[in-house]
């Protein structure tokens, strides 16, 4: 089975974007998952993370950036100040998104280092006042990526790239199921890997041909007889994006001997089981696709809880553990209806966990969580 090129995936894109860049393509550095990648494709430009995931570069942010901000904008920023992120400096312009006042008043020191676009998304995701506001801005940034990359974007590129984005999202539900198997030898740690390594597929043909290749090797290993299953307590994780650098929460369940089976978070599983509709007018199947994308940015988001009830289903959680980055006001104002909803409607334990990047409170939290993990 060959993880270890999803595990490294993001190090060894760097080939294929040096590649892109020196066939005269361009890059898109993208912060968040509202971030279309079917119509930045279409526009014959490549969509990259550029999320910082690491405590490292956050000092130097800090002399700019409040040290109250969450570490995510914190990290992205230092990043893009320090010099030490190859994505960030292959990126020709940066797409970003309102979706916290944070990381709006970030990507205002950021327009002044590489050219910009601001994507406003509606407050709530309810309405067609709402869908057709967004459908407008989506159409802003096709017009913003073509100055840049000369290609207009036609209806037939979008069709084509939804296709494309709806086959990659449907192949990764599929390996995120079967890396849930009690009988998997995969880790958290790997599975979020994998999932992370869409941020970072330069050719998409490539990266699903790769993506098929695992899920066809995790078939037939849980194909043979006598696999032993392992019998921890099955946690279904929510809230803040976590990733390599940021996964100390995950690292600390599963030393615990409890197992990260599924995440519900941006650089988890959130969005991949909402298709774009490969019928009818593609601009307003994306626009209504993006902004059905469960967010605690959105008022009211009742996204997010039937989104949590069908992975605590599918995945057959016996937990849920809601981690917040200190300073995300908006999902640690939510935990509290989280919380009421996991442990009401759903019937399982709870746990709230608010945090950084920083290594600091690593036995704290081990203490907490050996403590609810003793409980289930």
């Amino acid at each position: 089975m060959n993880i270890k090129q999803f595990i490294n995936f993001s190090e060894l894109s760097i080939a294929d974007l040096d590649a892109w860049k020196e066939g005269g393509g361009k890059i898109a550095g993208v912060y968040c998952i509202y971030a279309p990648n079917e119509l930045i494709r279409a526009a014959q430009v490549v969509p990259i993370s550029l999320c910082g995931k690491k405590q490292a570069p956050i000092k130097e942010a800090e002399r700019e950036l409040p040290p109250s901000l969450c570490p995510l904008i914190k990290s992205s920023y230092g990043y893009a100040i320090n010099g030490n992120c190859p994505f960030f400096s292959a990126a020709d312009v940066l797409v970003a998104e309102t979706t916290c006042d944070g990381k709006k008043k970030m990507y205002e020191l950021m327009g002044r280092m590489k050219p910009l676009h601001l994507m406003h998304l509606p407050h709530t995701q309810k309405g067609e006042p709402a869908l057709q506001y967004w459908l407008h801005g989506l159409r802003e940034l096709a017009v913003f990526l073509t100055s840049f990359s000369g290609t207009k974007v036609t209806d037939e590129a979008l069709h084509a790239r939804i296709g494309e984005e709806n086959a990659i999202r449907a192949e990764l539900a599929k390996v995120a199921l079967l890396a849930a198997d009690d009988r998997s030898p995969l880790t958290a740690g790997e599975i979020l890997a994998v999932q992370e390594s869409k941020s970072f597929a330069v050719y998409p043909e490539k990266y699903m041909t790769a993506l098929t290749g695992l899920r066809r090797d995790l078939e037939a290993y849980l194909e043979q007889s006598g696999l032993p299953a392992r019998s921890g307590a099955r946690v279904l994780l929510t809230g803040c994006p976590a990733g390599k650098g940021s996964d100390k929460l995950l690292n600390i369940v599963e030393e615990l001997g409890a197992r990260v089976v599924c995440m519900e978070n941006c650089t988890g599983l959130k969005g991949l089981t909402l298709p774009v509709d490969e019928t009818g007018d593609p601009w307003e199947a994306l626009a209504r696709r993006y902004l059905q994308i469960p967010c605690s940015c959105m008022t009211p988001n009742p996204n997010r809880l039937e989104s949590l009830r069908e992975m605590a289903e599918a995945y057959r959680a016996d937990a849920v553990i809601d981690l917040t980055w200190l300073g995300c006001h908006t999902y640690n104002a939510e935990s509290t209806t989280v919380s009421r909803f996991v442990e009401e409607e759903l019937g399982l334990p709870f746990l709230h966990v608010e945090t950084d990047y920083s290594l600091s409170d690593t036995e704290q939290l081990r203490t907490r969580i050996e403590a609810f993990i003793e409980l289930l």
